[in-house]
């Protein structure tokens, strides 16, 4: 066969899931505006199917000359990230259709953001990780945008494009240094430079400075982080609920494959600038959203904490490490799409609202919806027993194994400083009073998913092993 294509079939979730994108988006444009639901929930389904595609029947290698890499990591990754767009596209339908934008286009830009995350996630070659990171982001630039209309929306689209292009050119510029230095963009052809000895030149150095500043922009870790409150707070919810799992989960474990894959021989380099980007990224999630009203500007503030102790577990370069990564990423993934579905409930006389205020009187009002923002709470506080606490515990104890003490110390203080506004937000609920409660919550999609999180998280706090074992075999997969 020619350039390695008779393993095609290691990427058969990722062509399934283009060849169906492009049958529904041609639906749509021939159906026009009456194929909405019908493309929402086909795009759903399909991307749930592409989920159960990565692991019937699994199986790892390289394909298309080495470009392309599957392994238990990457499949656990696409995972989340397709069942995250899944249920992102579902929580949107209500809140588009109350605004009145509900279009096909929405959810055939997300399904294809998707399959982008996916070749990012499983790019083996600095083009092929820029050529996903690009479909991913030219995607969401447009649905960050989406309500038109809207003010907001619009000028949170425009700075995302913006400082986005900005990080892709750092990106680019990054990847040039290397292949200048290394003679190669492959990941193999750049590890075996590295260690002939190419990681003494200086301009290798300062290409994965570059490149690391371009998928830092992405996680939105300090200090590329300027992007995220205001398109975080400007983006319709919906758009912010995907937003805040799905290219965050795709970028990291993008982060995790080039620092541990090509660039593994320069550990001591970049540990030191993984290391400071999460100090200062859990620290600025505390502090920062101790006066945020708005309730999802403070998720945005603290999605930046959260990669903060994320990158502390990527920081510490060992199997325990990454575990600890794969174990939270999939408890977050939960905590904030249950928050999301909240916040989307949240309506006053049939109108929007977003201010933490909005929720005085909740617990009195609507005690099953208080009671779930109550465990989301709680759980991204990290107070044991609950999931949270476990996730960053885990990684805590893999930074201390690195021996990253003072880290792994500040760490700890950030997250104790940073309980205070998801514990305020309790009580908001349940001690403040509210002239005017909000709308009862209708039986739909989000309140379900409200509810299916809350008992999710209740069930990973009780039993924390089996999500566990399979972040350890993710982790393994890695360092085979």
């Amino acid at each position: 066969m020619f350039l390695g294509l008779e393993s095609w079939t290691l990427a058969r979730p990722e062509i399934f899931l283009a060849a169906v994108t492009a049958l529904l988006l041609l639906y749509g444009v021939l159906r026009g505006e009456g194929s909405t639901s019908f493309i929402s929930v086909a795009t759903s389904v399909a991307l749930l199917a592409t989920a159960a595609l990565i692991f019937a029947p699994y199986r790892e290698g390289t394909a298309f000359a080495s470009l392309f890499i599957v392994d238990r990591l990457t499949a656990t990754m696409k995972v989340l990230v397709l069942v995250g767009s899944a249920i992102a596209i579902l929580m949107s339908r209500a809140y588009f259709e109350h605004v009145r934008v509900w279009r096909f286009e929405y959810p055939v830009l997300v399904a294809l953001a998707a399959l982008g995350m996916m070749l990012m996630i499983s790019a083996n070659d600095l083009m092929s990780l820029y050529v996903g990171l690009e479909l991913q982001s030219l995607a969401l630039y447009v649905v960050a945008a989406f309500q038109r209309d809207s003010l907001r929306s619009t000028e949170a689209g425009v700075k995302y494009f913006v400082l986005g292009s900005v990080a892709s050119g750092m990106l680019l510029f990054g990847a040039s240094l290397i292949y200048g230095f290394c003679g190669g963009t492959a990941f193999v052809q750049i590890s075996r430079a590295l260690l002939d000895g190419k990681a003494a030149e200086i301009g290798v150095v300062i290409g994965m400075v570059f490149v690391v500043a371009g998928l830092a922009f992405k996680i939105s870790a300090v200090p590329f982080h300027m992007w995220t409150p205001d398109v975080y707070e400007g983006a319709p919810t919906p758009v912010t609920a995907l937003f805040a799992v799905a290219p965050k989960i795709a970028a990291i474990s993008l982060t995790i494959s080039v620092l541990m894959g090509p660039f593994k021989p320069l550990f001591p380099q970049w540990q030191q600038v993984i290391v400071a980007a999460s100090v200062m990224s859990m620290a600025l999630g505390a502090f920062a959203a101790l006066r945020q009203q708005n309730i999802k500007r403070l998720m945005a503030y603290s999605s930046i904490g959260n990669v903060g102790y994320v990158l502390l577990g990527v920081a510490s370069g060992s199997v325990q490490g990454i575990e600890s990564v794969v174990f939270y990423l999939s408890i977050y993934l939960v905590m904030t799409l249950g928050v999301f579905a909240i916040i989307l409930m949240m309506k006053r006389k049939d109108i929007m609202v977003e201010q933490v205020d909005d929720l005085a009187g909740l617990g009195r009002s609507h005690p099953m919806m208080a009671f779930a923002m109550l465990l989301f709470m709680f759980s991204l506080a990290g107070i044991p027993p609950l999931a949270g606490f476990w996730g960053k515990l885990y990684i805590f104890m893999a930074a201390i194994q690195a021996k990253l003490f003072w880290p792994a110390v500040l760490g700890v203080l950030a997250s104790v400083v940073a309980s205070y506004y998801y514990l305020r937000i309790v009580k908001v609920m349940y001690f403040d009073d509210s002239t005017e409660v909000l709308d009862p919550p209708t039986f739909g999609v989000n309140r379900t998913v409200a509810f299916a999180a809350a008992i999710l998280v209740a069930v990973f706090s009780l039993a924390p092993q089996p999500l566990s074992s399979v972040a350890a075999a993710a982790a393994k997969g890695l360092f085979q």
